[in-house]
């Protein structure tokens, strides 16, 4: 391993879920307290996005990362993250969409969000529950984190 993923979005975005679906691990997702590290992942508090206060934290927990993964949960009516989020950051950032599979999903209206958030940064849409779009994604970040 030579680099690491950080994942940001909002409370309950499904960001936990998407890291362990990302590493095969079945155990039920938990709510993320603080900045945990597993392998090549950094998963963030969801206060983090939606609290201006702690956005320097992501700025200098970034500074470990190869690449950010901004979260857009597709249930969701609102985004969490402001309009050109992603230049904060001093390395690439890609979207994914996480509960697809919900009845209440509207990816289009996510993808709209990260599109305000990301620009024009590929987006990925996931299901941690059916693993859609799962491996994609993972073969994606592995190849960033081992250049």
């Amino acid at each position: 391993m030579t680099g690491r993923v950080m994942i940001i979005g909002a409370i309950e975005a499904g960001k936990s879920s998407l890291v362990r679906a990302l590493f095969n691990d079945e155990q039920p997702a938990r709510k993320t307290q603080a900045l945990e590290y597993r392998d090549w992942a950094i998963d963030t508090p969801g206060e983090y996005s939606e609290n201006p206060m702690f956005y320097r934290t992501l700025m200098a927990t970034s500074l470990e990362a190869k690449i950010i993964v901004m979260v857009q949960d597709a249930t969701r009516e609102r985004n969490y993250f402001p309009p050109g989020f992603s230049q904060g950051f001093p390395q690439s950032c890609i979207g994914v969409i996480t509960k697809m599979d919900h009845p209440d999903a509207n990816v289009e209206r996510a993808e709209q969000f990260l599109r305000q958030s990301l620009g024009n940064a590929k987006i990925f849409r996931t299901s941690s529950l059916t693993s859609e779009g799962v491996p994609e994604l993972r073969a994606y970040l592995q190849q960033i984190v081992n250049e």
